[in-house]
């Protein structure tokens, strides 16, 4: 067992404890603080609230058998700590105190931090600035407005005086469209830091923002977080629930580490992913929970305008450590991604009654930019996931999803519209109690899947498993303990893959120019 600091500041540190566990430790631990007792733990990532600044720090983790690990840090300088309720802000609930948040955050200089103390705050749309960090206290809620007129809203495209440029707020789906801003936003800052022990509560039901929801009143509906244009942002300990859509969105940014944070949207709510990366680089997602209606962690880079416009794909993205609950996907990539996806690892992470695990979805149309390489899941444990593994190069998305083009099965010409998966590695995978198949794998004719390895895997089904559809795409009937389907893959290899309970063929193999199973 060994103790690692992934982060501090001033008054706070995120540790692991690396054990062998997923997510989950393999044993009990208790947490010291300077010889004091802390807390008692199961998870491989914590939070440890409540230092002081500029303090020498030993943190110590012990197991019932004596067992233990520490590790020794100081803390950072601290200036000085603006008090929201020092600013007016009422924290009863009733009371709008945006203004008063907002003030105390444009008010805070350098090395200091914006405290928000226990009780609930109602607000519409809080901006962040440079070098600012912000705590949440233990029970202090920021609840979103869920009136559509006091939120801003952020136009999808505004031209330049010139008309030679323009300049992009606003986002849905992957189109520059008008959109409300996200309850906290940042616009082109950099260096900041959220954090602590409360809850961002977006504030969400079918009597508003859920209703109807592909409609768009005034604006699109609003993320809970949105970063457009950021660099250098830390969000690490808050919970998040009842986003109006996506919960936390980097949109064109760089350096953003997402740690020991808590998603919880309801199954029913629609298109609430967790984490939605897009057109972003050097993200890291480490030891978060999710438990919602749509996609846990999904990963895009724009559908055909922006990905031609900006070529800028979402790149270099590490999830580490988390637990995907309830979700469509767990880690989805795509379908927006046009200006392609490259360079994602997945490790040490637990998938738990996803729909599917692993999910790669794209189409004709996306075009040649949309590329998708250098992606690897390894040690992953999935229960009760209907399909872990799909690939689907025919997803049916978008007005023109179910057309002739998108759809058809004969091989089209290869043009500037056709995307490409290049290489994908599933590697140290254990799924237990699936249903409906082991994996799915479904290229384009006209441009083949590169390269699919599965190393190391073991698929159970469930004795009773459900029926379904393998992914959204037409053609195709439904099944239950189906084994591996593959159409349209030049490199197929399978090396130490075991399936057991399937009921028909192990391996559905069509149109695949070099397998190899082990």
């Amino acid at each position: 067992m060994e103790l690692i600091l992934l982060k501090k500041n001033a008054r706070s540190a995120v540790i692991e404890i690396s054990d062998g566990g997923i997510f989950y430790t393999r044993f009990k631990y208790e947490i010291y603080i300077n010889g004091k007792f802390y807390c008692q733990t199961e998870k491989t990532i914590n939070c440890i609230f409540g230092l002081l600044p500029e303090t020498e720090y030993e943190v110590l983790a012990k197991k019932s058998d004596g067992m233990e690990s520490k590790i020794n840090f100081a803390t950072d300088y601290e200036f000085v700590a603006l008090d929201v309720r020092k600013f007016g802000a009422k924290g009863d609930g009733i009371s709008d105190d945006t203004v008063y948040i907002q003030a105390a955050i444009m008010a805070c200089p350098k090395n200091s931090r914006v405290f928000i103390p226990k009780g609930i705050y109602k607000i519409t749309n809080i901006f962040l600035k440079s070098d600012v960090k912000i705590e949440l206290a233990k029970d202090a809620v920021l609840l979103a407005e869920s009136e559509r007129i006091s939120h801003a809203v952020f136009p999808g495209m505004i031209e330049s005086y010139d008309e030679k440029d323009e300049y992009n707020l606003g986002t849905w789906e992957g189109n520059p469209l008008d959109m409300f801003a996200g309850i906290i936003t940042g616009v082109d800052v950099q260096n900041v830091e959220i954090y602590g022990e409360g809850c961002i509560d977006g504030n969400a039901s079918f009597e508003n923002w859920w209703f109807d929801e592909k409609k768009m009143r005034i604006a699109f509906r609003p993320r809970i977080m949105f970063f457009n244009r950021c660099k250098g942002i830390a969000v690490f300990g808050l919970s998040f629930k009842n986003s109006p859509s996506w919960t936390i969105h980097p949109y064109f940014s760089q350096d953003i580490e997402l740690l020991a944070l808590n998603i919880n949207n309801p199954k029913n709510s629609p298109n609430t992913d967790g984490i939605d990366i897009e057109s972003s680089k050097n993200i890291a997602v480490k030891g978060a929970y999710f438990d919602l209606g749509d996609d846990c962690i999904a990963i895009k880079s724009g559908k055909i305008y922006m990905g031609r416009k900006y070529k800028t794909p979402s790149e270099q993205i590490y999830i580490y450590q988390c637990c995907m609950e309830n979700g469509h996907g767990a880690i989805t990539l795509g379908s927006e991604m046009s200006a392609g996806i490259n360079g994602v690892l997945a490790e040490k992470c637990l998938f738990l009654n996803t729909d599917r695990g692993i999910r790669i979805k794209t189409r004709r149309g996306r075009g040649n930019l949309a590329v998708i390489d250098n992606v690897a899941f390894k040690d992953i444990k999935m229960q009760g996931v209907l399909t872990p593994f799909v690939v689907n190069c025919f997803y049916f998305c978008d007005p023109d999803g179910k057309s002739d083009y998108v759809q058809n099965k004969n091989p089209m010409p290869v043009d500037e519209r056709i995307p490409f998966i290049k290489r994908l590695v599933f590697e140290n995978i254990t799924c237990l109690d699936s249903h409906v198949a082991a994996a799915y794998f479904y290229g384009l004719p006209e441009r083949k899947i590169k390269e699919i390895i599965l190393k190391n895997v073991f698929i159970a089904f469930a004795a009773n498993a459900k029926s379904g559809f393998p992914d959204m795409l037409s053609g195709i009937k439904e099944c239950s303990k189906q084994g591996i389907f593959a159409e349209n893959v030049e490199k197929l290899s399978l090396d130490n893959v075991d399936i057991c309970g399937y009921e028909g063929e192990k391996y559905i193999i069509c149109n695949v120019d070099d397998v190899s199973i082990e």
